[in-house]
């Protein structure tokens, strides 16, 4: 199958483009610059220049395509949650796009949203509806997949936990940025709260699988740890830096964390059962803490 994958130079979508390649798949990876071009025919992908924000380019991407994996996603806010809001809302527009082209297709379109609940603590399935809010606006790539569905697109939704290697961490990344230059680890409260994880490895073949099964709305959690404490997270950081480990109260926690200190406190465990049944999707990969015991450090 020749896949256009959107975020094919970053960290889950190189994943992704090995997996696919290992399996046989050619892959056509898109790319915003000439130095990604670059990178990608090294790694024996077709580069397709286009952006989230130049429609014609990715329609261009997704015609010459058997099927989709939409990874992409502007990470780049500055800090400001407004600004992410507004980049959840690019990725609407970018999926509405993308599913526009494949409409009264059989070709499979893969979109990735992320792990929500509307009840916080409550335990995160497939069959849940994920709702974009003031607070959750990730959920907004999974309302235009949703629609274009309606359509007759043959789309599937893999939403993501914390996604990790020793390198990176989603969201535990820039918690490590900011335990080094604040001097300390901190967690929330009892630090009780919960955030679900995947190595790197199992997720990328979650969105192989994904792909060849072709299933029509199709949801899945590429959970492999139900809910990391955000304890255990600090006490890891802590460790593995060499920082003295806190307790906030939630008063402090936008002074110590910045915008992501609602994400800090979030308690949002998640299952995959269902995943797994449905695609015998194993995971395998070592687990959140253990990457972080092994956290590369990058100097100051």
């Amino acid at each position: 199958m020749r896949v256009f994958l959107t975020g094919a130079t970053g960290f889950i979508g190189s994943a992704v483009a090995r997996e696919l390649q290992a399996a046989g798949h050619q892959v056509i990876g898109m790319t915003r610059s000439d130095d990604g071009a670059k990178a990608l025919k090294a790694a024996g992908v077709e580069p397709h220049h286009a952006t989230l924000t130049d429609f014609d380019a990715l329609k261009a991407g997704v015609a010459k395509a058997d099927g989709v994996i939409h990874l992409a996603f502007i990470h780049d806010f500055g800090g400001e949650f407004s600004a992410y809001k507004e980049n959840c809302e690019v990725d609407r527009r970018a999926v509405a796009a993308m599913g526009a082209v494949l409409a009264g297709s059989d070709r499979p379109f893969v979109v990735t949203s992320g792990i929500t609940t509307s009840v916080p603590g409550e335990l995160a399935v497939e069959d849940g509806v994920a709702i974009s809010s003031e607070f959750m606006p990730r959920a907004a790539s999974e309302e235009a997949a949703n629609a274009a569905a309606q359509v007759g697109a043959n789309v599937s939704v893999v939403r993501l936990p914390q996604v990790h290697d020793t390198a990176k961490q989603g969201l535990v990344t820039p918690v490590i940025g900011i335990s080094r230059a604040k001097g300390v680890s901190a967690y929330i409260g009892d630090g009780a709260n919960r955030w679900p994880a995947a190595h790197i490895s199992d997720v990328a073949r979650l969105y192989r699988l994904a792909l060849e099964r072709a299933e029509p709305d199709a949801k899945y959690h590429a959970v492999a740890e139900e809910g990391v404490s955000a304890r255990e997270i600090a006490e890891a950081l802590g460790r593995r830096l060499k920082l003295p480990v806190v307790s906030l109260t939630p008063e402090q926690a936008p002074a110590h964390f910045g915008m992501l200190a609602f994400f800090a406190g979030a308690d949002m465990p998640a299952s995959s059962e269902q995943t797994k049944k449905v695609l015998g999707w194993a995971p395998t990969g070592s687990g959140l803490i253990a990457d972080l015991d092994r956290l590369e450090l990058a100097k100051s």
